[in-house]
């Protein structure tokens, strides 16, 4: 027996429990981030410090932030390695809300450790408490219920040996894994226990990889080798999984097409003969057109959400069927699909297999071959600009970036208008490239987000590409770079205002309202100049290096310039204004956001009846 405080035991605990998966072995709790107050500073905080060896800590600013750059940690270590984040009680703990719902969202660990207030209540309530007249045990850390896939409140020390164990399990199960909460009273982190030696033991947590039932695999093999017009859908799943490989070897062996998801984007080099680009609302043309024609679409490790569907809209054939690859059965069943439940990885094995010999049809692969070339003339046409050239679009300025970047590269955006420009236009080298974190689409991600990528691969250049409007959001982990000399890259684009919502405004009869950062006019909407704001300035004031760029060929300059600096760089251009086209292809599928049905403003009246027309084709799968 050991006697120890529950938060050092806790501690003494996370140090020593690895992740397996294919003979590698990881650390599954990497490091903690934390931010200390009432309610952790007495108890995990000194916790920290007594096991500063064994657990490494990063000082975070805000606590959201801390949760996101835990998640750019995990989706970077494939998984395998996750960060905790300990809060105070309160605000602290009520700022992890939206990190953890992200990281559930997005299927990626991250264990959160809020304080709670006092469990033997010896005085209540106490500061930042929570007071519900018909419910003594609710606290503040209930919000966290709905958003993690764990969740347990530690009100004894000895609760917290089956509870540490739960949390692990899920942590690393590659279905249920998301964010995981222990809310740990402050009284309860405090109070010493003895310890069962075994606790303490080393312990290794196998990530499965499930094999398909045979006779979902029999069904797949039928289905697609009828098929004359076979999609191939690529998600995240597939590169949670490091199933890229094997997505290549099938792609090569039937020459079916793949398109990608935001989260599947990368699975495929954008050179390789069968990726045809992203898909849905975000997506090319080429994916797009072969989706509303396809007979077959497999899904691989997508959940069909509707940017990637297209709200139910993209799948326009009468007879298409569904055949989903999926390593969780609720996916897998999705669009009324045959369902292959399956590790990404081993399932696409096993489908290759019993494919031997079965090609799409050469007529097939000439089409979609030839629409990709010219897709990949309008990206060059998009990326083309003078170097003299002042105010670029923002599709120029990513093209400056194509030009500099090789596969070591890892770019990271979440929000705004970027994630449609990246998705259609971005040529992704490797497999870890492209990280746009798209199923909360979180403002604000992107800086602790790069923070923790860095982490977790020393060396590589990671660079944070943000909007006015996200870098306002959350510019505060700044700070932690410069502390702890992460040589994170910022692009930082300013075009004085909201530019994607203030697009979707315009397109469904809002007229931009409150989108713009400028001095509004009497009418609500915003003319004039734009607001006396210098980003830069505020960057440089954090800490960071500032490079600002008037021209293109300055970007140019800078962009090279931050990718060789040792130290936080941010690289300044002031881009098209809000009101003013973007320089990308228009959407080239439609995306339901309902338009009011009764207005007097042309504006509305307009957008309805185009959206009208779109929903008509809505289809529901059955």
């Amino acid at each position: 027996m050991t006697r120890l405080t529950t938060a050092q035991a806790l501690v003494r605990f996370l140090s020593r429990q690895y992740t397996e998966r294919d003979g590698e072995r990881r650390r599954l709790i990497d490091a903690t981030w934390g931010i200390f107050g009432h309610g952790n500073v007495a108890g995990i905080g000194q916790a920290l410090l007594e096991y500063a060896d064994d657990m490494p800590y990063h000082q975070g600013r805000n606590e959201q932030a801390m949760v996101h750059a835990a998640v750019g940690f995990a989706r970077q270590s494939g998984r395998l390695s996750a960060q905790a984040v300990t809060t105070s009680i309160g605000p602290g703990a009520t700022n992890l809300v939206t990190g953890a719902a992200l990281a559930t969202i997005n299927h990626l660990p991250v264990l959160l450790l809020p304080g709670d207030t006092f469990a033997t209540r010896p005085a209540d309530p106490v500061l930042q408490q929570l007071e519900v007249p018909y419910a003594g045990d609710v606290s503040v850390n209930d919000c966290l219920r709905p958003v993690s896939r764990y969740f347990d409140r530690i009100t004894r020390p000895e609760a917290l040996i089956p509870a540490a164990l739960a949390a692990m399990r899920v942590l690393a199960d590659p279905v249920d894994t998301g964010a995981v909460t222990l809310a740990l009273p402050q009284d309860v982190q405090a109070e010493a226990y003895d310890w069962p030696d075994a606790f303490f033991d080393e312990r290794v947590w196998a990530v499965r990889r499930p094999a398909p039932d045979p006779r979902e695999l029999d069904e797949a093999v039928r289905a697609v080798r009828g098929a004359r017009r076979p999609l191939l859908v690529a998600g995240g799943g597939v590169h949670h999984s490091r199933a890229e490989e094997a997505l290549k070897e099938f792609a090569d062996a039937t020459g079916i097409p793949v398109a990608s998801t935001q989260a599947g984007k990368g699975s495929l080099r954008w050179d390789h003969p069968s990726d045809v680009g992203g898909i849905g609302h975000t997506g090319t043309a080429t994916a797009n057109e072969l989706a509303r024609t396809a007979d077959l679409v497999i899904g691989v490790g997508t959940r069909y959400t509707d940017f990637t569907t297209a709200s139910g809209t993209l799948f326009g054939s009468g007879s298409v069927r569904f055949l989903n690859l999926n390593i969780a059965a609720f996916d897998s069943h999705k669009m009324a699909g045959l369902p292959l439940v399956a590790d990404a990885r081993t399932g696409l094995e096993e489908l290759t297999a019993g494919l031997r010999g079965h090609r799409a049809e050469p007529s097939y692969v000439m089409e979609y071959t030839d629409d990709k070339e010219r897709w990949e003339y309008r990206v060059d046409a998009c990326f083309t600009a003078d170097d003299d050239l002042v105010h670029p679009t923002q599709p120029q300025v990513l093209g400056a970036l194509d030009e500099l970047v090789t596969e070591d590269d890892i770019l990271i955006n979440a929000a705004g208008s970027l994630p449609g420009d990246l998705h259609k236009l971005w040529r992704a080298r490797s497999r870890d490239q492209y990280h746009v974190e798209y199923g909360y689409s979180c403002m604000g991600y992107e800086i602790p987000a790069a923070i923790g990528v860095a982490l977790a691969a020393p060396g590589r250049p990671v660079w944070a590409l943000v909007g006015d409007g996200t870098y306002l959001m959350m510019p505060t982990e700044i700070v932690t770079a410069v502390q702890e000399g992460i040589p994170v890259k910022v692009v930082l684009l300013q075009n004085h205002g909201y530019a994607s919502i203030g697009g979707l405004s315009a397109s469904v009869g809002g007229e931009g309202f409150g989108t713009g950062y400028r001095f509004p006019a009497a009418d609500g909407t915003y003319t004039g100049a734009p607001l006396p704001v210098d980003l830069a300035a505020n960057a440089a004031s954090l800490g960071m290096t500032v490079l600002r760029a008037k021209t293109v060929r300055d970007l140019r300059e800078a962009l090279a310039a931050a990718r060789e600096a040792d130290g936080p760089t941010c690289v300044y251009v002031e881009t098209e204004t809000a009101d003013t086209v973007s320089g990308a292809p228009p959407a080239q599928a439609w995306w339901d956001v309902p338009v009011a049905e009764t207005a007097t403003r042309p504006s509305a009246v307009k957008a309805r009846e185009e959206y009208d027309r779109h929903v008509t084709a809505r289809r529901r799968r059955l």
